[in-house]
């Protein structure tokens, strides 16, 4: 991921080359800052359309004030819908305003993607290979923010609705504002802190972070009010709900989580399953290679489209996009069928873009396969696998990398007996990721390198994402057992301010070093983190000597614990029971 350690090559530029940069960049993001005065609702008495905060009416200056005080960034979210045309009149309930905020924010971020394709455009010529290539990962996230962001409008339309439980319907809104504010960080994460493309991401900081903030107040305001809703349906079915509740966590412990159906879940176990294409590297298959066969799927599909990998090394860097939905990628075993890439932070890719596999087509399914990137240990950030995709999931997998070896980037996950090895950061991102019956372990690093099993990150107190690691196994890869004492080895440290990661039921072994976990820059994030614990055994799960941070804990409640079960941290319909992967809802 992009930190302030990272070396970067081949960027080099003169004071004169600089100076024509910040004109560049200044003069094709003056759209965007004129964008910002205006949602922001910069108000005033002189305001000559009649938008400002005087003229509403006082029923809708209460509900207003009320909604947005339940955000980080009431006075924004209060001018921002307050100068919105309309305010005066449709503002009757806390759903009129989050959908009022949402139009906002929308408006804001197709601003920031014109923007940014002018800079490409016209002025690229001043850009470098990889502000350039770090700028077209905006332009990727920047698009699917707005798909997250209708979608949202959208489902918040029908809310409440008949079709989804007041449950799934919380889960599904938040997911989609978590992974539109995950966005607005990655794109500016793309550019490192050297000189030269530290002026590109100064100058597009204020439009992200901008969107950011309005995406945090909707987030907000979203968790206020269906958590009202549901607080009040629980008590209106109190003895019903509570014997759900007990039946579910008493239950089969087997049980997959609901999201993934029958049908699904019968794909992943099956040991048979008929392809809809086949990739075959010797030529016997309907493609030779994953893109091909990736690129022939249907888009948008609503239905499962099954791509069996025949046995062997396929050499390429593939993307399934957000149009290929509800595919599954089916190997011939995780030593035989091995996609395998090179890119690295090193080599002048961005890391979002290093990525040997890159899924974010929604529904993604994947089995029986190897991914991996060969980097190696000395050209920092080197992505085996980034998945992005809402409701995906991964069984009998290997992710194999060193530095950022998978990398949980967005919306919600689930991995289950898998195997995954790296060494700095090898697992991070701001998914909701549940890891289950996986086997994790920390591999021999550079001299003077630390290993740290997670880098989870959580902006947001409200996002509904953070990374579980249940039922596990923590160890070492067979090159560090024999040096272990060398390089030290932590379950992980706070990449971004709120920090969420939980390590429960799992065997530690005494490659973890005492105190837990590490720091990511002095008392960064310590106090506000959310790092916990939970019955874990093994010479390295002892918790007397581990870190004494505020946002640290040993968790002794099962109930407390239960929250961080698959079939509660990722529930959404029934998409975990759909994919046939064996898998435990509870503890």
């Amino acid at each position: 991921m992009a930190n302030a350690k990272q070396v970067l090559a081949g960027i080099s530029t003169s004071g004169r080359r600089n100076r024509k940069l910040l004109l560049s960049i200044s003069g094709c993001l003056l759209l965007v800052a004129a964008v910002i005065g205006i949602v922001a609702g910069v108000n005033s008495r002189h305001h000559d359309r009649g938008s400002d905060v005087t003229t509403l009416t006082p029923s809708t200056h209460a509900i207003l004030k009320s909604s947005c005080g339940s955000t980080r960034y009431p006075d924004l979210c209060y001018s921002a819908v307050a100068a919105a045309p309309g305010a005066a009149a449709g503002l009757a309930t806390q759903k009129d305003v989050i959908e009022a905020s949402l139009n906002i924010t929308t408006l804001a971020v197709e601003h920031n993607f014109f923007a940014v394709e002018k800079l490409l455009g016209k002025r690229g010529k001043s850009l470098t290979k990889r502000e350039k290539r770090a700028l077209h990962d905006c332009l990727e996230t920047i698009d699917v923010t707005l798909d997250e962001l209708r979608e949202a409008a959208r489902d918040l339309s029908s809310y409440p609705s008949a079709a989804k439980s007041l449950t799934q319907h919380a889960d599904d809104l938040k997911t989609l504002i978590s992974a539109a504010m995950t966005n607005q960080e990655t794109c500016l994460d793309g550019f490192s802190h050297e000189d030269a493309d530290r002026r590109v991401r100064k100058a597009l900081a204020e439009g992200q972070v901008h969107v950011e903030k309005m995406c945090s107040n909707a987030l907000a305001m979203i968790k206020n009010m269906t958590d009202a809703d549901m607080a009040a349906e629980r008590k209106a079915a109190a003895n019903r709900k509570m014997l759900k509740e007990e039946d579910r966590v008493q239950g089969d412990e087997s049980a997959w989580p609901e999201w993934l159906s029958a049908g699904d879940r019968k794909l992943l176990q099956s040991t048979v399953v008929t392809p809809d294409a086949v990739v075959a590297a010797d030529g016997s298959g309907n493609y030779e290679t994953i893109s091909a066969a990736v690129a022939a799927a249907p888009e948008k599909s609503s239905k499962r489209y099954v791509i069996r990998i025949k046995a062997g090394v396929y050499r390429e860097n593939v993307v399934v996009s957000k149009k290929k939905t509800n595919l599954m990628f089916v190997g011939d075993g995780q030593t035989s069928t091995i996609v395998t890439g090179s890119r690295s932070v090193k080599g002048g890719y961005t890391t979002f873009e290093s990525a040997t596999v890159a899924v974010v087509g929604a529904g993604f399914l994947a089995r029986d396969i190897t991914f991996q990137n060969t980097a190696g240990a000395s050209n920092h950030q080197a992505v085996a696998l980034r998945v992005g995709a809402d409701l995906s999931a991964f069984y009998q997998c290997d992710i194999l990398a060193y530095q950022d070896t998978l990398y949980v980037h967005s919306n919600r996950q689930f991995y289950v007996k898998c195997f995954i090895a790296g060494t700095v950061d090898f697992i991070f991102g701001n998914a909701a990721a549940v890891l289950q019956d996986c086997d994790i372990h920390a591999r021999k690093p550079n001299s003077g390198q630390k290993n740290m099993v997670t880098a989870q990150g959580r902006i947001d107190p409200n996002q509904n994402t953070g990374i579980v690691i249940q039922k596990c196994r923590i160890a070492a890869t067979s090159d560090l057992q024999s040096v272990k004492s060398s390089f030290p080895t932590y379950l992980g440290r706070p990449w971004k301010e709120y920090s969420r990661t939980v390590i429960m039921q799992s065997s530690i072994s005494d490659v973890i070093d005492p105190v837990g976990w590490h720091e990511w820059s002095g008392t960064f994030a310590l106090s506000t983190l959310y790092y916990g614990e939970y019955q874990n055994t093994g010479a390295g799960a002892g918790t007397s000597s581990r870190v004494k941070w505020n946002g640290f804990k040993v968790i002794s409640s099962a109930t407390e614990a239960q929250g961080f079960t698959a079939g509660t941290f990722i529930t959404g319909s029934s998409w975990l029971s759909s994919t046939g992967f064996p898998f435990s809802l509870s503890l």
